[in-house]
């Protein structure tokens, strides 16, 4: 049970979205609630639910247990962005995610900003395009940071050596 707490709490969640919807029925209207939560620890993971209720905090508790089964790891440059840009897309919704110099911060909109709050990144310039749907921007950011490559398994997939790597960049970086 304590061990379980602990767990518990090295995660953070963020509210991203709530959704009331109404069923017309004889007596009237019922009212459901949709929560879309992205949960993380801060430390590169991360994840997000989806949960339907009839009351508030019990869909923001289904969607917080479904973000915990469906935890995504993301490798970080120096804890704090990107190891290199990328785009991510999920029906109409597209995001560009860059790399950033330290001290600018999180540069992106609502749900974006939310995970990567989440996910522990300090600087990253982000911008979504197309739909502005809450939840298609949440799976075109997961979508993105799923095709994050770090040098680490760059190199082993190359069967070279990370040091060489990132001369190879560096010797790129002095040529342009």
């Amino acid at each position: 049970m304590k061990n379980e707490q602990e767990r518990e709490s090295e995660f953070i969640d963020r509210l991203v979205h709530i959704n009331r919807v109404a069923k017309v029925v004889k007596g009237g209207k019922r009212f459901s609630f949709a929560a879309l939560v992205v949960i993380g620890d801060q430390k590169g993971r991360v994840g997000f639910g989806h949960g339907k209720a009839r009351e508030v905090p019990e869909a923001i508790r289904k969607a917080s247990e479904q973000a915990k089964r469906h935890l995504i790891r993301v490798p970080l440059r120096e804890a704090r962005t990107l190891h290199h840009d990328v785009r991510g897309r999920h029906g109409a919704g597209k995001v560009i995610l860059r790399a950033a110099p330290p001290g600018t911060g999180i540069i992106a909109g609502g749900p974006m900003r939310a995970v990567f709050e989440t996910l522990g990144i300090n600087d990253i310039v982000a911008k979504s395009q197309g739909s502005a749907n809450p939840y298609n921007m949440v799976r075109a950011t997961f979508n993105a940071l799923k095709n994050i490559d770090s040098p680490r398994s760059v190199a082993a997939r190359r069967g070279i050596k990370v040091s060489e790597l990132q001369a190879r960049r560096n010797q790129a970086g002095i040529d342009a």
